[in-house]
């Protein structure tokens, strides 16, 4: 068994058994190219289509790849987080089973390492095999963080990157609940450059994030990194405070000039419901910020692993 391998692969699977031969085959020509030995960590997140079995088989038949396998399912961003906290190489690249990724662009990020880039950034200059409603709403998505977070994410960025073992080591010690990993890699800062490349479409299967998914996986992020949503349901407070204290006299003055515009139960209901929705909204924004402080203090561990095969035996959980 190899010792302290210069490169980390970790690749999240979940229901993947379909590309994982593909994937496998893909990324060994890749790993033929590189110039020092390298371990393979697949991340099983709660699979239940057979990819655990397939995973353990390819370990048996090579022993640079490490199988992690979850409890249950914990989450992509999760099984990202244990991939790297189980990597041992002086650089760690991050990417996907389903092969929308392309291992063959592997090589041009650890380049871009060995010129000095403890983070290089696989950004996306086109996107094959996506419908217009996903890449309009990734390109919305990637604006809404940029207006309101600190962060310098790059536009049309995943999570398909090469880390340094200094950036590995300094996300290693950040452990909250609901993470939003490539939010993460850039607020720990280092020299970071991008590499360009297309991502394809999917080898098989279907996508891992409905609408639902990721409008969550949205929210985290912004949750994570922003604290502009409060903001503006104090500005929205302000606003319907400021309306009311303009239209309290502008009302009086009209019902005493004799005008009906604002009699009768209609006006009544309706500023109601729009209070009272406005009020929800503002509810709803304090209740997601308290939802992950409540998730923090509980301080559950982040995983459960039920099996690992191909890590030595002193490595801890």
């Amino acid at each position: 068994m190899m010792n302290s391998p210069k490169y980390s692969i970790v690749a999240p699977v979940y229901n993947e058994s379909e590309s994982l031969p593909e994937f496998y085959r893909r990324i060994s020509e890749v790993i033929g190219r590189l110039d020092g030995d390298v371990e393979l960590i697949l991340v099983d997140d709660g699979s239940s289509d057979g990819s655990l079995a397939l995973m353990r088989d390819l370990q048996a038949r090579d022993s640079s790849v490490r199988v992690l396998s979850f409890s249950r399912n914990f989450g992509h961003q999760v099984a990202i987080t244990a991939g790297i906290d189980f990597a041992r190489g002086d650089a760690v690249v991050v990417t996907d089973a389903d092969l929308q990724d392309p291992p063959e662009v592997i090589p041009d990020l650890v380049a871009e390492w060995k010129l000095g880039a403890q983070i290089v950034l696989a950004v996306r200059s086109g996107r094959t095999g996506e419908s217009w409603f996903k890449r309009v709403t990734a390109a919305l998505f990637y604006r809404l963080i940029d207006r309101l977070t600190d962060l310098q994410i790059p536009k049309d960025s995943g999570d398909f990157r090469l880390m340094d073992r200094k950036v590995v080591d300094a996300l290693c010690k950040v452990r909250e609940h609901h993470r939003f990993m490539r939010g993460l890699s850039v607020w720990v800062g280092f020299k970071r450059t991008e590499v360009q490349y297309v991502r394809q479409a999917r080898f098989a299967g279907r996508s891992k994030y409905p609408l639902r998914s990721m409008l969550r996986f949205a929210t985290d992020g912004i949750t994570s990194f922003s604290h502009v949503p409060l903001q503006l349901a104090m500005t929205l407070g302000f606003v319907f405070a400021g309306i009311a204290i303009l239209g309290v006299p502008a009302i009086v003055a009209l019902r005493f000039s004799g005008g009906r515009e604002f009699f009768g139960q209609a006006t009544t209901l309706v500023s109601v419901l729009l209070l009272g929705g406005v009020q929800l909204i503002c509810l709803g924004i304090v209740g997601e910020y308290l939802g992950r402080i409540y998730n923090e203090v509980k301080r559950r561990p982040l995983y459960l692993i039920s099996g690992k095969w191909g890590f030595e035996a002193d490595q801890d959980d």
